[in-house]
């Protein structure tokens, strides 16, 4: 396997040609949203298959960027294969069939080895999308990737698959041949703080009752004063999933939006009524930390690959949140990740409105939030 990576912001150099079986594009909502874009990627790697989205931030190599477009070709060299196929989502109603609609059309194929995900940020049940794509593909394929951005308007994302670039959809990359392997790793790095409250009422990803009191005036009356500032300030206190036994089941829920006249939450993923909640914070030495977790859980999780330069991909998918709460250190949890995967790996991705993961069990994948996700590709 060999990859190649260009990084460019507007005026865009022309992309020389290269040959390429898939191209991973992940790039600014200004970027995104030009006329071009996706006809200029379909010269620059006739017959690749191309997929992406629009990010809160890139990553490239070791480095973070802003209003800019990285753009990842990986040629195969021992048969494997990538295919993408695409669904609507018009409303966050329809996930759950659109990753329905993904997974029978990915195992349809035969030889399926692991799933690149990416789908609409905003307007989407994350949770619901990934359930439905898992109902349809065989336990324990590993599935990564991540929902899309715009630069923490929370507005407008996009996503790019066969059809172009739009505003409703999500796109899943199938990977298949068995000499192409995905190693996983997802962890936060976020220290939990409060007591647990009951989760006594939620709709899907509205959470309206915590301990049979309206959950926005809980929230409110723990942030104190960054309460005025949200939604925005939910990004930096997100709460931990608690099971009935008030451990950790490994997820985290980013507060995206508030219902004043419902009194509720409206969070990035789904939240069930008899589970748990506390909130969390964080500093950037122990999010560093958690992104180095997960660079050496992927890295031990992959197999094949020899250190050659080029001869690996791995794709970081983080959160949105994680970058405002690290701001100028940001770049050092993508060098920590840098650091454990050692010569020969070539970093690309983005910061994203949800990251798709493992849960601790290494085997089923989830909607994370404010978590560093690694995917290690390689080819044996």
């Amino acid at each position: 396997m060999r990859v190649w990576q260009a990084a460019f912001a507007p005026p865009a150099a022309e992309l020389a040609p290269q040959p390429a079986d898939l191209v991973l594009v992940f790039g600014s909502f200004d970027i995104f949203v030009g006329p071009d874009l996706a006809a200029r990627l379909a010269s620059a790697f006739p017959g690749a298959v191309i997929a992406g989205c629009s990010t809160a931030g890139e990553i490239a190599g070791d480095a973070v960027l802003d209003g800019s477009c990285t753009v990842t070709a990986i040629r195969f060299d021992r048969g494997g294969d990538a295919v993408a196929v695409e669904a609507d989502i018009a409303s966050a109603d329809d996930s759950q069939q659109a990753g329905e609609v993904l997974g029978e059309a990915l195992a349809a194929r035969p030889g399926l080895s692991g799933v690149l995900l990416f789908a609409r940020g905003v307007g989407v049940n994350g949770s619901a999308l990934i359930d439905g794509l898992s109902s349809r593909l065989s336990a324990g394929l590993p599935v990564s990737g991540g929902l899309a951005g715009d630069g923490g308007a929370f507005v407008r994302t996009l996503v790019l698959g066969p059809s172009g670039v739009s505003d409703s959809r999500a796109v899943a990359v199938g990977l298949y041949g068995g000499s192409l392997h995905l190693g996983l790793g997802s962890v936060g790095g976020w220290e939990p703080f409060g007591p647990a409250r009951k989760v006594t009422k939620a709709v899907g990803n509205l959470l309206l009752q915590l301990d049979g009191e309206p959950a926005l005036n809980v929230y409110k009356r723990y942030l104190g004063d960054y309460a005025r500032d949200l939604p925005a300030s939910g990004l930096l206190f997100p709460f931990e999933l608690l099971n009935g036994n008030h451990d950790s089941v490994g997820l985290i829920r980013t507060i995206l939006g508030i219902d004043e006249a419902a009194g509720g939450l409206i969070l990035a993923g789904t939240v069930e009524e008899g589970f748990f909640l506390r909130l969390m914070h964080a500093s950037t030495d122990g999010l560093v930390d958690g992104a180095e977790q997960a660079g050496a859980i992927a890295a031990a999780g992959s197999e094949g690959g020899g250190g050659a330069e080029g001869d690996r991909l791995a794709l970081l998918v983080s959160c949105v949140g994680r970058k405002l709460v690290m701001g100028d250190r940001v770049e050092e949890e993508v060098q920590a990740v840098a650091d454990r995967m050692g010569p020969g790996a070539v970093l690309a991705g983005f910061y994203s409105y949800g990251e798709i993961g493992p849960m601790r069990d290494l085997v089923d994948c989830r909607l994370h939030n404010q978590t560093m996700t690694v995917a290690l590709l390689t080819e044996r």
